[in-house]
């Protein structure tokens, strides 16, 4: 039977008999054989997203543009009144023109599918009895799903086990209230809507609380969440750069058409042939008019996004990428981001008398103090992996520090055997183990750990191998407020002998009278490639600011380890402090204030909301539920790959999959690459297409013959728009690039005045050398016009690799992607100059040699011209 694709009142029934309609043990899950047959006869567990167009689509859009309809018209003009070479011509270079469109469209399609197959999610499931991760989109009706909070929910389940499971249904049903889950079924009167259907787990909804099992009843489009998806709108949307381009774009359109009809009135009073001026006008258009500029946009972005995989960066929303390059703030976390997520004891204090693991001489009491950290431990040896320990971070710190005093966990397990126990809980803030002592007469001993400040007064005495002593509390309590000021998490640990085993009943009694051993400093140390990404960052002028739930000594010791905070005595504001500000104090406080601690998540999204209201673009990371309001909030939302929970990750533009801030420092490096190499490449393509402009525009006012054919334009702008452009996309990142100010305009640093006054300058050197050639007699004047045009762009793309550093200095072996576009574009060139049969089709005349270095004389003109711009940018910083 299809479960997933016929309707049925699943909430109404009881959860084992839907399992026996599915066929399914609840407690071993489907074998791997069934779910395999069942995916094949049920589809892939997917909301339908719009359909990627096929290749035979992609090379249709190619011919939508109305410029390029425009000249198919013009060809067809040709042809009638028989000038078919120019028609083939143009033909020829306009399907050349779709293809290399077609080849963007799809690499750019190519690697967003590639990403998408990155960020697919996964779900735990119960197969043949074993929990295991598998892609979500491999769900199938009858599989057993394992939910714990943070999980978005993969299917629609039917529930049949669950302890104290919440969930954020806000999605679906628009309440903001999670709602508590049971597993009963409901009478046939009730759970109309979704809301009440207490018993069922929707897909796209979020486990906030608790865990539990459920039984998938329906999937993809046949889920809750898919049958609002139907109504969706599934349209792409573009980036707001792509966005910015396209506006732009319409208004150049417009202007560049003016002109063109200029050039074609005034060709036709100076007497040119009609049918060559509306040709020129038409092909002037098409080259001028920057049509291609967003898809090339957004070809750049994909496949800068692809890039930052390899800085362990998934981008999942691809404006990301260019927003990446103007944050100006960076809010992370501490533990797991800025540091190792792995605890490490610094130290030990007993008596006065300070140890450092690794110091194999210990005392007597020293060693007891070990022993009592190694055994009320709950940390487990991993199979296999030689000293290996699994379990909480600060309690497989403390068997480590043990074991480096020659004590090893699984030895002192077997002399001295746990038999009783009382875990940690949060109001004690302790846990005490009890072990039997052996001897003819057995007895047992308990040892308890946990904060000073809840264990100090539990205690009588000072323990020591000859007896106890006094114990001077205040002192101790003295030296844990001075460890943990130092970013310390400090534990204390004592012990107790017993004659028989006590009732754990009455705690209090049982977790008094102990004998203080002493205490245990631990921290969770810096990554060590953290600091060199804090001071990166401030050299780029973006702020670092940890926000932590930590204790504001910790925060603050980690945050001048860092480099975050300069001062050891920094301010920090605690989330009491915090809660207390109206929204003009907290505006003023962010601007000082590099360090948030004891911050619960609803406070991260009042900070996030007072930078950006200060300017700031804004950079946060999370990895908890309640951190994806923050997330989505953000200008940049950063999820923990590792550590992080689902729905962290969906609200994410970024998930960095090794959790460490070093990469999001890596990502915004590549990011402002990527934005630099699309301003490099819109200050090329459109310098070039002024420049043509302008050679069209004034040749006439200088009573000068229209200097180029049609056809001559089409082709400098195919060879010129085309691989030399794109290749600027591997242009590696400039020296000195994390030093400049973050969020700099598409247009900014003078690059209007570049795009015209170099427009011109080409224009300059092309009428220049056509009234030089026709006033000297050389015939072939039109095609070294049309020669030096090519020529002058391809020396002004090597000029522009870099806004200040001149080529000697780059290298042109550092992207050698553009020098063989450049070395193809000249070999190509001099071949319909020099080749017979290319010669008839492009109307061109084999130069002299003097004729040809004229010609790449001038050009060189163009790439010295902005080697002075460069040296003048320079000497002006």
């Amino acid at each position: 039977m299809n479960a997933s694709a016929t309707p049925q009142p699943w909430h109404q029934l009881d959860a084992q008999h839907i399992a026996d309609q599915h066929g399914v043990d609840l407690g071993q899950g489907l074998a791997h054989a069934e779910a395999s047959q069942r995916a094949e006869q049920h589809g892939p567990n997917e909301l339908l997203a719009k359909a990627r167009p096929g290749p035979w689509t992609l090379l249709a859009e190619q011919f939508k543009d109305f410029m390029v309809l425009v000249l198919l018209g013009a060809a067809a003009i040709s042809g009638l009144i028989g000038d078919l070479t120019d028609t083939w011509v143009i033909l020829f270079i306009v399907l050349l023109n779709a293809g290399i469109g077609f080849v963007q469209s799809w690499r750019a399609d190519q690697a967003m599918a590639a990403l998408q197959q990155l960020a697919a999610a996964q779900a735990t499931v119960l197969r043949e009895g074993q929990p295991q991760q598998v892609a979500a989109s491999t769900l199938v009706p009858g599989d057993v799903v394992l939910l714990e909070a943070g999980n978005q929910v993969p299917a629609d389940l039917r529930l049949f086990e669950i302890a104290q499971l919440h969930l954020d249904e806000s999605a679906l049903t628009g309440e903001s209230v999670s709602a508590g889950k049971h597993i009963a079924p409901l009478p046939a009167a009730a759970g109309a809507a979704l809301g009440d259907r207490l018993n069922m787990a929707f897909k796209g909804t979020t486990a906030t609380r608790g865990h539990g099992r459920g039984l998938v009843v329906a999937i993809g489009m046949h889920t809750e969440l898919g049958k609002v998806a139907s109504l969706l709108d599934g349209a792409d949307r573009s980036t707001p750069l792509q966005q910015r381009l396209a506006a732009f774009g319409k208004r150049l359109s417009i202007g560049v058409l003016v002109i063109c009809a200029l050039v074609f009135g005034v060709g036709l009073l100076r007497g040119e042939p009609p049918l060559l001026m509306l040709l020129t006008a038409i092909s002037l258009a098409v080259a001028a008019i920057p049509e291609a500029l967003p898809a090339v946009v957004t070809v750049l972005l994909a496949l800068g996004a692809r890039r930052m995989v390899q800085v362990q960066v998934l981008v999942r929303r691809l404006p990301a990428v260019e927003t990446l390059g103007s944050v100006s703030t960076i809010c992370s976390d501490k533990t797991g981001t800025l540091t190792q997520n792995r605890m490490h004891a610094e130290l030990m204090l007993t008596l006065g008398q300070c140890w450092v693991p690794g110091d194999a001489a210990v005392t007597p009491l020293q060693q007891e103090t070990l022993r009592a950290a190694a055994l009320c431990n709950d940390a487990r040896r991993l199979e296999g992996e030689g000293q290996g320990w699994a379990g909480d971070p600060t309690e497989t710190a403390l068997v480590l520090a043990a074991l480096s005093a020659q004590l090893d966990k699984a030895r002192l397990d077997a002399e001295a055997p746990r038999v009783q126990e009382q875990p940690f809980d949060a109001e004690r803030k302790r846990m005490s183990t009890f072990h039997r002592s052996g001897g003819p007469s057995p007895s047992f001993v308990a040892y308890t750990k946990g904060a000073p400040e809840s264990l100090l007064p539990c205690c009588s005495a000072q323990w020591t191998p000859e007896g106890p002593q006094p114990l001077d509390t205040l002192a101790l309590l003295a030296a844990a407020d001075a460890l943990a000021a130092q970013g310390l998490r400090v534990l204390g640990l004592a012990r107790r002998e017993h004659g028989h085993l006590p009732d754990t009943n009455s705690i209090e009694a049982v977790e008094s009278d102990l004998q203080w051993l002493g205490l245990i400093a631990l921290i969770d140390p810096p990554r060590p490639e953290a600091q060199a990404a804090v001071r990166d960052c401030i050299a780029a002028g973006i702020t670092p600011v940890m926000i932590t739930g930590d204790h504001p000594a910790t925060a603050l010791a980690i945050a001048h380890r860092l480099g975050i905070v300069a001062d050891a005595h920094a301010p920090v504001l605690s989330g009491q402090q915090l809660s207390e500000l109206d929204e003009a104090a907290l505006r003023a406080e962010v601007l000082r204030v590099r360090v948030y601690a004891r911050v619960d998540p609803a406070q991260k999204i009042r900070i996030v909301e007072a930078l950006q209201a200060g300017g700031q673009f804004v950079a946060m990371t999370g990895d908890g539920v309640n951190d994806a309001p923050a997330l989505r909030r953000a200008d940049i939302g950063v999820a923990m790959g590792r550590g992080g929970t689902d729905v962290a990750r969906e609200s994410a533009s970024l998930v960095l999959l090794d959790d460490n801030f070093a990469s999001i420092v890596a990502a915004v490096a590549e990011g402002r690459r990527i934005y630099a190499n699309i301003r490099k490449f819109v200050r090329y393509a459109m310098t070039g297409n002024s420049g043509e402009v302008w050679v069209l525009f004034l040749a006439p006012l200088f009573l000068l013959p229209i200097p180029l054919l049609p056809i001559h334009i089409l082709w400098v702008n195919l060879v010129t728009d085309g691989l030399p452009g794109l290749a600027l996309a591997a242009e590696p990142a400039e020296p000195g690039l994390m030093q400049r100010p973050p969020g700099e305009s598409l247009f900014a640093d003078g690059m209007w005045q570049h795009i015209l006054g170099f427009g011109l300058l080409i224009a300059g050197l092309c009428l220049g050398v056509q009234y030089w050639a026709m006033a000297t007699g050389h015939g072939a004047w039109q095609t070294m016009v049309f020669t030096l045009l090519t020529l002058a762009q391809m020396a002004h793309v090597l000029a522009v690799r870099s806004e200040r550093l001149p080529l000697w200095r780059i290298g042109l072996l550092s992207n050698l992607p553009l020098l063989g576009a450049v070395l193809l574009t000249v070999f190509l060139q001099l071949a319909i100059i020099y080749v017979p049969w290319l010669q008839g089709v492009f109307k061109t005349q084999a130069l002299s040699l003097g004729e040809l270095g004229i010609c790449f004389a001038a050009a060189a003109v163009v790439g010295v011209a902005v080697e002075g711009e460069k040296a003048w940018r320079r000497r002006a910083v």
